[in-house]
């Protein structure tokens, strides 16, 4: 699915288990790297619960910054209980080098 959509994780929420926990890319490469088969392993057994949130009125620089404090690509935004997205490395590019052609007339 991730593959599918283009995007490089993708939220699982366990209402039995842990909560909200995320499928990165790279915990799928691990998977490979390992030499387990993809057909038949469980996502659980494979994701990240440790999991830090962003609130949706946080700005992209304190994004950034928690990524950067954490050392993670991407971050699970919450609205109160509800899973709103996430945002990744990726956007918060996107949205610096948008401003950096605004600001030199691009």
């Amino acid at each position: 699915m991730m593959s599918e959509r283009g995007v490089g994780s993708a939220v699982v929420i366990d209402p039995d288990s842990e909560g909200i926990g995320i499928m990165t890319e790279r915990d799928v490469l691990n998977a490979i790297g390992a030499g387990l088969d993809c057909d038949v392993e469980r996502t659980g057994a494979h994701l990240t619960w440790d999991v830090v949130y962003a609130g949706p009125e946080w700005t992209i620089e304190e994004a950034a910054a928690a990524m950067a404090r954490g050392g993670f690509r991407h971050l699970v935004v919450l609205d109160g209980r509800e899973v709103a997205g996430v945002i990744s490395v990726r956007d918060i590019m996107r949205v610096w080098a948008a401003s950096r052609m605004v600001g030199t007339g691009g």
